[in-house]
This record gives C-alpha cells, structure tokens and sequence, in this order.
C-alpha cells in the first residue's frame, strides 16, 4: 500500500513539472508574436498592441488596453488575469566602475579575498 502511495507521489510529481509554466504576457515587452499567445488575441489586435505601444509609451495598467482599437470592457476584463504591465526595459547607459578617470578596486568574491584601496 505504501509503495503504492509513493509511486502515485512520484508520478504527480513529474506530471506538474512536465507542465509548462503559465505567466502573464508582459504588455510593455512583448513581442506581436508572444502576444498572440494569449486567448483572445490575435494577429490583428497584437500588432494593435505594438502600435499603441510605439506611438503612446508604455502601458501604465492593464486598463490602458481600452485605448487599444478592438479592446472593449468586457475583453479587456476576461484578458486581465493573462495579462501583466511591468516597467518597460530601461535604455539607460550602464554604470561605469571607473568614476573621475581612475579605477576603483573590485572585491574578488570568487575567490574569497579582497583588494585593498591603496592609501592617500
């Protein structure tokens, strides 16, 4: 009876890891294609989407996809648990380590040790 058990716990187990993953579709990054993945959109209201998106900014809700052409109340509400709006990526140049033309020691976490700063 245990091992019986066991086995059923074992094939639930692999049963759910070998489901994919549900998230919600990122209105701000994704693509016409990943947009499409959604029910209840298609090509047509995906590239909408995309349009929307390079012509007024990033959505700020999910609401915002009212504005949309083809995206009424009721669509946009049925939508809403498959879709997610987070900041749209930043172009922002990354952060230099060297600040006023000299460099600054970086701690060697790897391997444990850390540089000291030479003394003025």
């Amino acid at each position: 009876m245990l091992r019986r058990f066991v086995l059923c716990a074992v094939a639930l187990v692999c049963a759910a890891a070998a489901l994919p993953s549900q998230s919600a579709v990122n209105l701000n990054t994704a693509s016409r294609d990943e947009l499409v993945t959604v029910p209840g959109i298609g090509p047509a209201k995906a590239q909408a989407i995309v349009e929307h998106r390079k012509t007024h900014g990033p959505f700020k809700t999910v609401d915002d996809l009212k504005q949309v052409k083809g995206f009424r109340d009721k669509l946009v509400e049925r939508l809403r648990p498959e879709l997610t709006v987070a900041a749209a990526p930043s172009k922002a140049a990354p952060k230099s380590d060297v600040a006023d033309g000299k460099a600054k020691p970086v701690a060697a976490a790897a391997s444990g040790r850390i540089e000291e700063r030479p003394r003025k």
